[in-house]
């Protein structure tokens, strides 16, 4: 039997870009000098595609490759996958759950304590020596408050986890209410009500069309001057016009972002900012999780051409 052939549309970490081509017959669309022409050339030999979840696949590359069979996802999102192309095209599509799970459920609650404690403005104030003219101003407690997790799913149970150990008194949002959640977690059925009850909000709900600016100018006006939005899910969940306009009048007190709508060209008032922490989509950005996640993809594709059941199918 031929060696499957794989076109790859985004970079992978370099000891699984070299199991990728171990195992299959790759060729890179991410770096063809002529993309293009390289997809006129393979397109129909292509069985699977290898991307990421911020390239995903368009309608017009899925189309390209008619003997295409599935799709595997490096990440969880799979949202810039055009998903009803897939279905279309009877394509299969795999993504990477769980093993990124904790890195990202950790950001998420640093990324609380860096700008609730005001981290980095009192390391500027050491390096630049003003701790020998005055002390630092005082910031905010987090032991104690109120937390609200949107999207009560593998990462937003990890992170309401976690805020346990900060006496936290914890509400959440979902489509309905979990079983999963802590007996002491409050269910709240809009997310207006859940940013009303909470000092922190942290977004974690998967995107698509139904949670498209789910945190609207409402949920950012209810969270208020004293709150704090913490995004680590995907950019398009908030509407960052509302949320800048917000954070620029003081109607919402602060923002940590991992994620946004045009990664990595964000727009460039939140670099004007002094109340908002600002980080380079990286929440499942450790050398163990990374490897793990390229182990996945190159496991689903590998199950998929020896006839095996897919070990996280997305669709």
């Amino acid at each position: 039997m031929s060696t499957p052939e794989i076109l790859q549309v985004s970079r992978y970490p370099e000891a699984i870009q070299a199991q990728l081509e171990q195992r299959f017959k790759v060729h890179r669309y991410f770096d063809a000098a002529d993309p293009s022409a390289l997809l006129d050339d393979v397109g129909p030999k292509i069985r699977a595609i290898a991307t990421n979840g911020e390239v995903g696949a368009s309608r017009s590359l899925i189309e390209a490759c008619q003997a295409l069979e599935l799709i595997s996802v490096f990440g969880v999102g799979y949202d810039p996958v055009d998903v009803k192309a897939c279905r279309d095209h009877q394509v299969k599509v795999t993504n990477t759950p769980d093993v990124l799970t904790a890195d990202v459920a950790d950001l998420a609650v640093g990324m609380m304590l860096c700008l609730g404690r005001s981290m980095v403005p009192a390391h500027h104030w050491v390096t630049e020596g003003k701790w020998a003219e005055r002390p630092f101003p005082l910031s905010n407690r987090v032991q104690g408050r109120k937390a609200g997790i949107l999207g009560l799913g593998r990462i937003g149970e990890s992170i309401g986890r976690r805020l346990l150990g900060f006496d936290m008194d914890i509400g959440y949002y979902s489509r309905a209410a979990k079983a999963q959640a802590d007996a002491s977690w409050t269910y709240f059925d809009t997310p207006e009500k859940l940013a009303a009850h909470s000092d922190f909000l942290f977004v974690s709900v998967a995107a698509g069309a139904q949670t498209r600016h789910i945190v609207d100018e409402k949920v950012i006006s209810a969270l208020g001057p004293q709150g704090m939005l913490i995004n680590i899910s995907r950019g398009a969940n908030v509407d960052e016009t509302a949320l800048l306009a917000a954070l620029t009048s003081g109607t919402l007190g602060w923002a940590a972002l991992d994620v946004f709508q045009n990664e990595p060209t964000i727009d460039p008032q939140f670099l004007a900012l002094e109340n908002v922490l600002l980080q380079p989509h990286h929440g499942s950005g450790t050398h163990e999780t990374r490897r793990a996640m390229g182990q996945l993809v190159i496991d689903n594709l590998s199950a998929h051409f020896e006839g095996k059941p897919l070990l996280t199918p997305a669709l």
